[in-house]
């Protein structure tokens, strides 16, 4: 299901929580831009006092007037107080930089951390409704897309707005009715901003979402590359991803040049504006209303008008980009979390008796499970068997609370799940799946990822259990030896006994095998299965499997069809009964008999 989109309001409240801890730093990079701001909107009457002089002297020189010269002394203190704001200006410019950056990383630094802690404490449903590379791109894209996007436009639209309002009222210093001519500028401008911010903003918001497909195709089609090239789907694949890349660029060219339109029309507002102004200060100027330096000033403070909402313009793209990836951010980080809190377990005091009551389960409105019952007792191996897609795999994410169940409960000694910190649960299991999971780093420290205070030599005995010290000792640098970051470096049946031996080392009250033999030989099962039989010894095991053969001596098989448990019993019991059972296991032997007859 879909979350709401969340408004612009609530991101930006979000986002203040976040800025909050550096706004110290921030205020000061602030205060420093006022000043920044406040020197640039002296610059041009200073500036503009130098040609006033000069026109003074001038004026004196011509006329013939006794003593008259050009006073350098007037000129060297008006170049001296310009001086002096230009360095402040610089120095207030450096400041603002360095506190701004170092506010802003920290800021995104905040962020990345709050979303990894929180894809950590989301649930499983999150991930089977949305793409892999989606949720990378919100946490590395969008991140940078508005960590660029604060470091570039905080100050610069901040400093925009002062500048703005400087320019104003030194522009009203110098004569009200050539500023009131001026003012055109703003209400035409905002005009052709609103008009076409309007357009490109879903343009923006479009291109986003195309970025995290982009993302989510490239991920797609990387993992699963060996299987492109084994089944000659290359062209495929490039089609593919040219479809998906060719709507990346169709969204970003119209995003980027609806909203690159802004900056030449403003500017055109602008031009047109000057020339107005200007021949309205030449009559000022020559009755003697302003001086000469004065409309050179304010010809100048036209332009720092112009600035503020060019830059605006310019920077629009932007920041609109920094909103979209803003609301992906704040939305991921919203998103509702799984339920941590409840009654404490001590794994220790756990015996391992498992119970599923009238349990309902489905993962839409349609129910795939509608009244499971079973009971495990402590220290049993329950089989499951049952076609694929029956829900095998279900019943076991019920029981970790990778889902929650819709009606019924599950218990484990008496109480129910639902009731415990999920932490504690899920110390009680060990999993270990059909697929899987070797991350970057020493065979030794895959091994003891369950238990991390484990010891060399219980590290040893838990790979000799899952018979796999032996080819381990093979390895040139033996439990030191590296895995890389993809994991195939190392067969697929040896990374599941690698799998299984980190199951054993973390000592687990309750055993989970989703068919964990399915990837090792004929031989290997068989070692394997031995070796599993002495881990299940005092502990309550589930075994998924489709070779019957490997479950026969299970005390409960579970046989599941359509979500629900159609028959339940040992193996003798099932056989008996000559149901579902009796059926699956006659037409696996009968079939492997077929198959010994044509080779």
């Amino acid at each position: 299901m879909k979350s709401k989109k969340l408004s612009f309001g609530r991101c930006l409240k979000e986002l203040m929580k976040f800025v909050k801890p550096y706004r110290l730093r921030l205020s000061v990079a602030l205060l420093m831009v006022v000043v920044s701001n406040l020197t640039y909107a002296l610059n041009p009457m200073t500036e503009g006092r130098i040609t006033t002089q000069l026109t003074a002297d001038a004026k004196d020189i011509l006329k013939g007037v006794p003593g008259a010269h050009v006073h350098f002394e007037v000129l060297y203190r008006i170049m001296g107080i310009l001086m002096m704001l230009y360095i402040i200006k610089t120095i207030s410019q450096l400041l603002t930089s360095f506190l701004l950056t170092d506010a802003i990383q920290q800021t995104m630094h905040d962020i990345r951390n709050a979303l990894q802690k929180k894809i950590q404490r989301l649930p499983v449903r999150y991930f089977d409704e949305r793409a892999y590379g989606d949720i990378l791109s919100t946490v590395t894209n969008d991140v940078d897309t508005l960590g660029n996007a604060l470091q570039q436009t905080l100050t610069r639209v901040f400093s925009a707005v002062l500048t703005f309002f400087f320019a104003i009222s030194m522009m009203l210093y110098v004569n009200v009715w050539m500023t009131l001519t001026a003012l055109i500028i703003i209400p035409l401008s905002i005009l052709v901003t609103k008009i076409f911010v309007g357009r490109s903003q879903k343009l923006f918001d479009l291109q986003q979402k195309t970025v995290g497909e982009l993302n989510g195709t490239i991920t797609e089609l990387y993992g699963g590359f060996n299987e492109i090239l084994l089944f000659n789907k290359q062209e495929d694949s490039i089609r593919k991803f040219q479809d998906v890349n060719n709507r990346m660029a169709d969204s970003a060219f119209r995003a980027q040049f609806m909203s690159s339109l802004i900056s030449p029309f403003v500017s055109l507002i602008t031009y047109l504006t000057i020339g107005g102004v200007a021949v309205m200060g030449c009559f000022f100027a020559i009755s003697g209303t302003i001086t000469v330096g004065e409309l050179q000033a304010f010809i100048r403070y036209i332009w720092q008008i112009n600035d503020p909402l060019s830059q605006v313009s310019q920077l629009s793209a932007q920041v609109q980009a920094a909103f979209s990836a803003m609301g992906r951010i704040f939305q991921l980080l919203s998103e509702e979390e799984e339920d941590f809190d409840g009654i404490p377990v001590n794994p220790e005091t756990v015996k391992g008796q498992v119970s599923f009551r009238h349990v309902q389960f489905g993962y839409g409105e349609d129910l795939l499970m509608h009244d499971v019952n079973f009971r495990a007792e402590p220290g049993q191996m329950i089989a499951i068997v049952g076609p694929t897609g029956a829900g095998k795999t279900t019943l076991m994410n019920l029981l970790l609370r990778f889902y929650d169940v819709n009606g019924g409960s599950i218990k484990i000694d008496g109480t129910d799940i639902r009731d415990m910190k999920r932490e504690d649960l899920r110390k009680l299991f060990s999993l270990v799946l059909q697929d899987t999971w070797l991350f970057s780093g020493s065979i030794y420290d895959n091994i003891r990822y369950g238990r991390l205070n484990a010891r060399k030599d219980e590290v040893i005995d838990a790979a000799k259990m899952a018979n796999v010290h032996h080819y381990i000792r093979t390895l040139s640098h033996g439990y030191d030896s590296p895995v890389n970051e993809e994991a195939n470096n190392i067969s697929q049946g040896e990374k599941q006994l690698l799998t299984i031996a980190r199951a054993i080392l973390k000592d687990p009250k309750i055993l989970i095998l989703d068919e964990a033999t399915s990837s090792v030989d004929t031989r290997l099962e068989r070692r394997l299965q031995e070796a599993m039989h002495t881990v299940m010894e005092g502990r309550t095991s589930f075994v998924i499997a489709h070779r019957l053969s490997t479950i026969r001596s299970a005390d409960l098989i579970l046989v599941v069809e359509h979500g629900d448990i159609m028959e339940q019993g040992t193996h003798e019991e099932l056989l008996a009964k000559k149901g579902v059972y009796e059926k699956l296991y006659n037409s696996q032997f009968a079939h492997q008999e077929t198959g010994s007859i044509k080779e």
